[in-house]
């Protein structure tokens, strides 16, 4: 039995969809049941992050709990750690979680941080464990352009190998029906890329032209403070820029082809798809 949590959202419903192709028995745990999806062989169970009690009875009978980060908050590494507590408490033997590459406590990237925190409670806790270190997600990508055709950040020439949602479903629905015990695998595209190129990219997919305007972090702490968010999740917003300025998202790596047996998605394939 494999435990999904999240699956209301744009990577969990992925993940559930190609477990419930396969024929694997799920558990869906949701905290709207009225929201999940409808899958042949899936049971669903109400329980949030951090929900002890919940989670244990929604954990019940679970073996492999398929462990999505939670959205970012300003307590998530606690309702992180809860719900790893709860799931040992409930009997599962293996978690797979989906953390970020570069996962550390000094990471540039302030939200890795909070992976890195995870991560280690994870080992702590004795129970076996699959890292999936997504990079930044390419479905994000065209996103980054403001309503003025221009991409802004504090990115200056740094390259991300930015990965889709598609290929970090593949590798986890791979990962948790086969062994993978203590791996860390960080998922990325085929290629890393600057903003600049990204731009390009862009225009030549939409007919509409895009470029990148470079920020200094100053710049961008001031024109992001202005949508009225907490601190941390303004910090979150520029220091995704930062972390590719800093080099930290530009290692590709093979994990997506090696565990799927498919080349993964290219920023062109994704944004000519669309």
């Amino acid at each position: 039995m494999i435990g999904v949590t999240g699956s209301t959202g744009q990577l969990g419903s992925r993940i559930a969809s190609r477990l419930a192709d396969s024929g694997v028995p799920l558990r869906l745990i949701v905290r709207d049941p009225g929201r999940a999806p409808q899958l042949p062989g899936a049971t669903v169970a109400q329980a949030a992050y951090g929900e002890h009690a919940a989670l244990l009875n929604a954990l019940d009978g679970v073996d492999v709990l398929m462990l999505l980060s939670a959205t970012e908050s300003a307590d998530r590494v606690a309702l992180h750690k809860a719900t790893v507590d709860a799931a040992v408490a409930a009997g599962v033997q293996r978690i797979v979680y989906t953390s970020f590459v570069g996962a550390a406590p000094g990471a540039t990237f302030t939200f890795a941080r909070d992976h890195w925190h995870t991560e280690e409670h994870i080992r702590s806790s004795g129970v076996d464990f699959t890292f999936l270190r997504d990079n930044i997600y390419l479905d994000f990508v065209p996103g980054f352009v403001g309503e003025d055709g221009v991409i802004r950040g504090p990115a200056g020439d740094g390259r991300v190998a930015a990965v889709a949602r598609d290929d970090v479903a593949a590798v986890a629905a791979r990962v948790l029906v086969t062994e993978h015990s203590g791996a860390t695998y960080d998922l990325t595209g085929p290629s890393a890329f600057t903003l600049a190129e990204a731009a390009a990219v862009l225009t030549e997919a939409t007919g509409q032209k895009v470029r990148y305007e470079p920020e200094s972090l100053d710049e961008a702490y001031r024109s992001r403070e202005s949508f009225g968010a907490a601190a941390w999740e303004v910090a979150g917003w520029v220091t995704s820029y930062a972390a590719i300025a800093s080099g930290e998202l530009s290692q590709v790596s093979t994990a997506v082809s090696d565990i799927t047996g498919r080349e993964p998605i290219s920023l062109e394939a994704y944004v000519g798809a669309r």
